[in-house]
């Protein structure tokens, strides 16, 4: 029996053990299972502070040229560039991407930066509009410091799709990142600072989600933007609602790859796979929901299969693996039960449907009906689901049956025909003969319960700006 000096002691090593798992993350491989670094949290004293220089450093920012902008940017550009290959490979050793497609990743960012460099001047110019005044126009200012809550699948672009229309407009950000991507997260922060961006331009907060309300309830921030899961953007919106600021949600998605009879197999097939498969299916935006007409089912799905069975699983710093591993554990599990509960229910296991830790193998089910969880939720992974239809009216009502409405793709020949049918989905996107993908040129954002807000385009940097109406009378 321990004496009571002997209990105390061992209480409080417990206790500190507790304190420093709780203060620390740790940043696991998942290919490999070995601990890549383990990260001290910044505390609310220090993001107080953080909070504090980044207010500090807008009041200069915001006053700054879009020239002087644009070569900051430019320089961010340089820096991507350099040292693309440091960059891509924390990234895939991370979160399991290969590398391959984590090196495409940093390359989207610089065409990304190249875009506001060219345009975001001519988006933000004042407009003038007629009314009974000598002048009036709209104005676009800067609203100040803006947080971003984002998620591992895309470390690097899902935070520069937030980050380079924020500054161009004369905003400054402060990043709360996925927890398993912290190196990638001050990786991101290194990339301005060594661009020559001021102290308090971008800053990382490592932090967890605990901290995400006391962060959007001071009176610093001014809007935030998030990333994630729908329960995620729910809290997140309901905290900046009851502060009154500005939220831009960028949420889950279960997007339709809805497949005419008249498509180009073999083009649609070589779609549908880069679709699903690549980043390891671990996208928003990846084409989930495959509806096939029936008519050419058969001759399309031993076409799939084959195509799929192609693909080369691997070590993810491999420079030929496609598909790596998903980015933990317990999500290659939750895709295991999704996929299991659906076999269950009636669907039929063409292709995979084995997992190994994190690797779960590319996997084709079909028959998949829409009670299935394969069909109402988001398979966030490897997993490609096949519904079959027989007639335009019935693929319209499956692709709209869903919570989600993020995108969908149309696959035919008949183009006049598919322009008709767009105004029937119920979607942020429709694209004809490609996948959903985001595009600096062109907003980006979800209906329904993938969202609210745009990023990307002229939209998407007016979204955290101050559009302020100037009416002057002689």
């Amino acid at each position: 029996m321990l004496s009571y000096a002997q209990s105390f002691q061992q209480f409080a090593v417990e206790a500190l053990t507790l304190k420093i798992k709780m203060d620390t993350v740790t940043s696991i491989n998942p290919y490999t299972g070995d601990t890549l670094h383990t990260y001290t949290k910044h505390t609310s004293k220090e993001v107080d502070t953080f909070l504090r220089k980044a207010k500090e450093r807008f009041s200069h920012w915001k006053k700054t040229s879009y020239e002087e902008r644009e070569d900051h940017i430019k320089n961010v550009a340089s820096e991507l560039e350099k040292n693309k290959e440091t960059y891509a490979k924390t990234m895939t050793l991370e979160m399991g991407k290969p590398l391959s497609q984590s090196i495409a990743e940093i390359e989207k960012c610089i065409w990304l930066c190249e875009y506001y460099i060219d345009n975001a001047k001519d988006q933000l110019q004042d407009k003038i509009i007629e009314t009974y005044a000598q002048k009036s126009f709209i104005r676009y200012e800067p609203l100040g410091v803006l947080l971003a809550v984002m998620p591992w699948n895309y470390p690097f672009w899902q935070v520069f799709r937030f980050a380079i229309p924020a500054l161009m407009a004369g905003n400054v950000a402060v990043l709360k990142h996925a927890s398993n991507v912290f190196g990638s997260a001050l990786n991101i922060e290194k990339v301005f600072a060594n661009a020559g961006l001021p102290e308090g331009c971008f800053t990382t907060l490592l932090v967890g989600s605990d901290a995400i309300k006391g962060i959007i309830e001071n009176d610093i921030v001014k809007a935030v933007t998030l990333t994630g899961s729908g329960p995620a953007g729910a809290s997140v919106a309901s905290l900046a609602g009851k502060n009154i600021k500005k939220s831009v949600l960028e949420l889950g998605g279960n997007n339709a790859l809805v497949v005419f009879e008249d498509c180009d197999i073999d083009a649609t097939i070589e779609t549908c796979v880069t679709a699903r498969f690549q980043n390891t299916g671990q996208s928003c935006i990846a084409g989930k929901r495959l509806l096939l007409a029936e008519s050419i089912q058969e001759e399309f799905t031993e076409k799939l299969i084959s195509k799929v069975k192609d693909l080369k699983s691997g070590d993810p710093l491999s420079k030929d693996t496609y598909v790596g591993t998903l980015a933990r554990e317990d999500l290659a599990k939750d895709l295991e039960s999704q996929v299991h509960e659906s076999l269950k229910m009636g669907a039929q296991l063409k292709l995979g449907g084995k997992r190994c830790g994190a690797y779960y193998e590319p996997t084709i089910v079909s028959e998949v009906t829409e009670d299935m969880p394969m069909f109402q939720e988001e398979t966030f992974g490897p997993a490609l689901s096949i519904t079959t239809f027989s007639t335009t009216e019935e693929a319209i009502a499956l692709s709209n049956n869903s919570k989600f409405g993020l995108g969908v793709s149309l696959f035919s020949e008949d183009l006049k025909k598919m322009e008709t049918l767009i105004p029937q989905f119920e979607e942020g996107a429709v694209f004809i003969n490609e996948l959903v993908k985001s595009d600096p040129r062109l907003p980006f954002g979800g209906v329904k319960e993938s969202g609210y807000g745009r990023e990307l385009s002229s939209q998407g940097i007016r979204e955290f700006v101050n559009i302020k109406t100037v009416y002057i009378k002689k």
